[in-house]
């Protein structure tokens, strides 16, 4: 007997340590769920944000400074009216004037309009060009050049002097100032043929004109940026045309650089000078995310609210001109146009994950079934229960959430982490709800034996009959709105893919009842084939019990009596191999795409085209080159006339047999070469002619003649007619034995390459000079180089790959669920005198009817998705760097390979599971899983 010492109180165990200490393998494998869903799930908005960043960084780039530099200006015509006399005008042109009202605008802008300061400039200068007729400076058609006078503030801090010192203006500069000091950059100076010390006479208002000393010529820092290149002209000289001249003379345009404190000097010539403000986007401070508040406050700097304030600090006269508002329309049209593809392959994979989560709950709350019922008969409520089972999950799932958002973080990093914040919460938040949920659910009433729950008795409540069929028809009006509108075209528009609530706010928004469409079709389709399920296996039992043998009836009764849970994880399957196969046709699509426009902008794997005819030895030495397998000549007549008025059309002089393997090989219009090959002596006949549709329906089959560049007539007969061919594009154009063409004609002007990589630096090398060689490789990641394209191209890939994944991962939970049955099973008949190869049999003809149906319907719902949703999913911008190409609309295929893969895996990898575990369990032996008292 024990006797307790007096005044001491009996401490139970705690109950999370307790737990956590009984079953430590399913607390670390939930763990590490947890933290690798929590790492997903935050990770996507941090790399949709990164790519979305880079994609608008490189639209500025791409568009130059030119584009993108917001320009104010105000001429002194108008600021005349408002200063007193030339004291006034003198004034208001002085550096601190000007710098005053350049702080102003800079600190308007705010956060919404990110400015670089370094980069951005103002100053006077005059708008119209004046005529510099000094001798010495080049006169392409003897016309004398013109200049444009800049005095434009921080040229010392931009420029460093290649020759001679920067301009300075020493004492006080005023409107009757006639000599001044200027620099040119080293590209002005070298084609204008300036140095330092020449000395330029730009006329004046009077007779007197205005001396300009070149005290300096400068090389600029950063030549490609907003200082140098929001007006090219300061750094490069540009030629220009006289307007209505038929002998299109030229002449050269320049810019001479005067000292800030100088810019009085421009009121005393007739250039019409003006002050300007140049404000240059900071692309660092640019984010995808901001691009609604971007594009709102352009808006306002050109006609709106900042354009006030700017008058305010500068003049009532001052106007804007930019085109960024235009590049950012473009990227935003862009951009919501990739993030509705994105959020369909995002919307499937957060849906499998969060079917897997529910699924672990699930599998630990029929693993504890038998202790949670006792927690019940013993008198513990509902409530209870659930907070136990909701603090011992959490204490599991929270820091493994956590760990899974600080390694999102440290990987992917970003500048708004608040939603990968939300995301990894709401990850942990379904965790730790899953378990409590299931338990709730599974013992609301107390019970001391459990209702027979298998498929084919169990029969659906009419609360879940009305759940699916809210279900079905948010379904087809998901369908229905994708095919009518399109992905890209939902009720929020292209705004709205940038707004700071939306999920994922940088590029996975727009309609997310559209995104959800092929998940919803899934989802219908699951459900459809759980209450389709049991009517087979009904109609089986009675037949499968009169086979001999015992391995078949028994395997069809143990399918038959499976889990009536099985919705779960045939959803989890059904939409996972959905999203698979279609985000693997998606994909296929955009590279077949891509490969096809190259193809026809290259017209085979390289080619070398002159605008003259070729070196008779290029074609062997290009033979010779590392990658090249063959090499096609082709003559380009690309304006031979017929003779009966008709506008102008390419004409190709080709060897026929090589030609026809060429198109073969490329897929561009194959034929027979034998229909192509002249017949008689040149020119004695008319020339079998392959011709495009519009010259065939014009023509017919008769014969009619052609006139060369060289004036050659040439007599053709159409014989092929084909849309589109290797040698050359558009819509008209004929293609003819080169054997049958003069021989100025017949010589080669392109080379069209054929072979496996062929390098693109030695081509050039052989090819010389003169020559223009293009490459399909080349062409092909020209359509990847955008950051928003090849971004949404991998988050989309590694969307895909997670719901894969998860499929599997939902699969070895199911057979893990009913591991233990199984293993018993195999036990007791063992004893009864089961094989070894029996029992392997068993468990895989067992697990074969489900896997089977998930793989068929799998396939089968995939192949209806793609279907279905195929008109209204445009992959061009996706796949395509320009918005109109040879290759026309990239639309939506089935791909064989990624609808049968992810079916025949799950097949393959239920039988192997299942033959694992027979023979894991034959080497275990028969002892611990028969013993009294398990609860299997």
């Amino acid at each position: 007997m024990t006797v307790r010492a007096p005044g001491r109180r009996r401490v139970a165990a705690p109950w999370v340590r307790t737990r956590l200490r009984t079953a430590p393998g399913a607390a670390a494998a939930l763990a590490l769920l947890v933290a690798v869903t929590a790492f997903l799930a935050a990770a996507l908005p941090l790399a949709v944000d990164r790519y979305d960043d880079a994609g608008l960084r490189r639209a500025l780039d791409t568009a130059g400074p030119d584009r993108t530099t917001v320009s104010l200006f105000a001429s002194v015509t108008d600021l005349a009216a408002e200063s007193e006399g030339w004291d006034g005008l003198e004034a208001a042109l002085r550096p601190q004037a000007l710098r005053d009202s350049h702080a102003t605008l800079l600190a308007s802008a705010g956060r919404s309009l990110p400015l670089d300061p370094e980069q951005s400039s103002h100053g006077v200068r005059t708008t119209e060009e004046l005529v510099v007729p000094d001798p010495g400076l080049s006169r392409p058609d003897a016309l004398p050049p013109r200049f444009s006078l800049v005095a434009q503030n921080g040229l010392a801090d931009h420029a460093r002097p290649r020759a001679g010192r920067l301009p300075e203006a020493p004492g006080t500069v005023t409107a009757a100032t006639r000599t001044v000091e200027a620099a040119v950059s080293t590209e002005t100076a070298r084609k204008l043929r300036i140095e330092v010390g020449s000395v330029l006479h730009v006329p004046g208002l009077r007779d007197t004109p205005l001396t300009v000393r070149v005290t300096g010529v400068v090389d600029p820092l950063a030549p490609r940026e907003a200082y140098w290149s929001a007006d090219p002209l300061l750094r490069s000289p540009r030629l220009e045309t006289v307007p209505d001249d038929p002998q299109r003379s030229r002449y050269w345009v320049g810019a001479l650089l005067l000292a800030p404190d100088a810019a009085p000097a421009l009121l005393g010539t007739p250039g019409f000078p003006e002050r300007y403000w140049r404000l240059a986007p900071a692309s660092s401070g640019l984010h995808g995310h901001d691009l609604p508040r971007l594009t709102s406050a352009v808006a306002s700097l050109a006609s709106g609210p900042l354009l006030r304030q700017a008058r305010t600090a500068t003049s009532p006269a001052t106007e804007s001109d930019t085109a960024l508002d235009d590049v950012l329309a473009e990227h935003t049209r862009l951009r919501s146009a990739i993030g509705p593809l994105v959020a369909l392959a995002v919307f499937g994979t957060g849906t499998v994950a969060a079917v897997v989560l529910l699924m672990a709950g699930g599998l630990a709350a029929d693993r504890r079934r038998a202790e949670l019922a006792l927690l019940r008969a013993r008198g513990g409520s509902l409530r209870g229960v659930a907070g136990r089972l909701l603090g011992e999950t959490a204490v599991v799932a929270v820091p493994a959430a956590g760990l899974g958002l600080a390694a999102a973080l440290l990987t992917v990093g970003g500048a708004r982490p608040s939603h990968a914040v939300a995301a990894a919460a709401a990850v942990a938040l379904l965790a730790c709800a899953a378990l409590p949920l299931r338990a709730v659910a599974a013992h609301r009433a107390v019970r001391v034996h459990a209702p027979r729950e298998d498929i084919a008795s169990a029969r659906p409540s009419r609360r879940r009959t009305v759940a699916e069929l809210t279900l079905l028809a948010l379904a087809v009006g998901a369908v229905v709105a994708l095919r009518t509108r399109g992905v890209s075209d939902g009720p929020e528009g292209a705004g709205a893919a940038g707004a700071p609530g939306a999920p994922g706010a940088s590029g996975v928004s727009g309609d997310h009842l559209v995104a959800l469409a092929p998940v919803l079709v899934g989802m219908i389709a699951a459900l459809v084939l759980v209450r389709l399920y049991p009517l087979p296996l009904r109609g089986l039992a009675r037949p499968a019990g009169r086979l001999r043998g015992v391995v078949g009836p028994l395997s069809l009764a143990r399918a038959g009596r499976a889990s009536g849970s099985a919705v779960l994880p045939l959803l989890a399957l059904l939409t996972a191999l959905t999203t698979a196969a279609f985000g693997g046709s998606v994909l296929s699509g955009v590279a077949d795409t891509r490969d096809r426009a190259a193809v026809l902008a290259v017209g085979a794997d390289a080619r070398v085209t002159s605008p003259r005819a070729l070196p008779s030895g290029l074609a062997d030495r290009v033979r010779r080159v590392p990658g090249v397998r063959e090499v096609t000549p082709v003559g380009i007549t690309h304006h031979a006339q017929p003779l009966d008025g008709r506008t102008t059309l390419q004409l190709a002089g080709v060897d026929p047999a090589g030609y026809a393997a060429l198109a073969r090989h490329t897929d561009l219009g194959a034929f027979d070469r034998d229909a192509l090959r002249a017949t008689g002596a040149s020119g004695s006949d008319a020339l079998p002619a392959l011709a495009s549709p519009a010259v065939a329906d014009h023509y017919g089959t008769r014969p009619f003649a052609v006139r060369l560049d060289d004036g050659a007539p040439v007599t053709v007969r159409i014989v092929l007619v084909r849309e589109r061919t290797p040698a050359v594009a558009g819509q008209e154009f004929l293609v003819v034995d080169r054997s049958g063409l003069p021989a100025g004609a017949a010589r080669p002007t392109s080379l069209l390459v054929t072979g496996d990589h062929p390098d693109a630096a030695e081509l050039r090398r052989v090819a010389g000079s003169g020559t223009q060689v293009r490459v399909r490789a080349e062409e092909l990641a020209g359509h990847a180089d955008s950051p928003l394209r090849s971004g949404a191209e991998r988050v989309y890939t590694a969307a895909v790959a997670a719901g894969a994944g998860y499929a599997v991962l939902a699969l070895l939970l199911t057979l893990l669920r009913a591991a233990p049955e199984r293993a018993a099973l195999l036990a007791r008949l063992r004893t009864m005198g089961l094989t070894r190869a029996q029992g392997r049999r068993l468990l895989v003809l067992e697990s074969l009817p489900q896997a089977l149906l998930a793989a068929v319907g799998g396939i089968l719902t995939a192949w209806a998705a793609i279907r279905l949703l195929s008109p209204g999913v445009d992959l061009t911008a996706l796949a395509l760097a320009a918005s109109s190409s040879p290759a026309g609309r990239a639309t939506l295929r089935t791909d064989p390979v990624s609808l049968l893969v992810p079916a025949l895996a799950v097949v393959a990898l239920t039988v192997g599971i299942a033959a694992a575990q027979a023979w894991w369990t034959g080497r275990r032996g028969s002892v611990r899983e028969l013993r009294a008292g398990d609860a299997r």
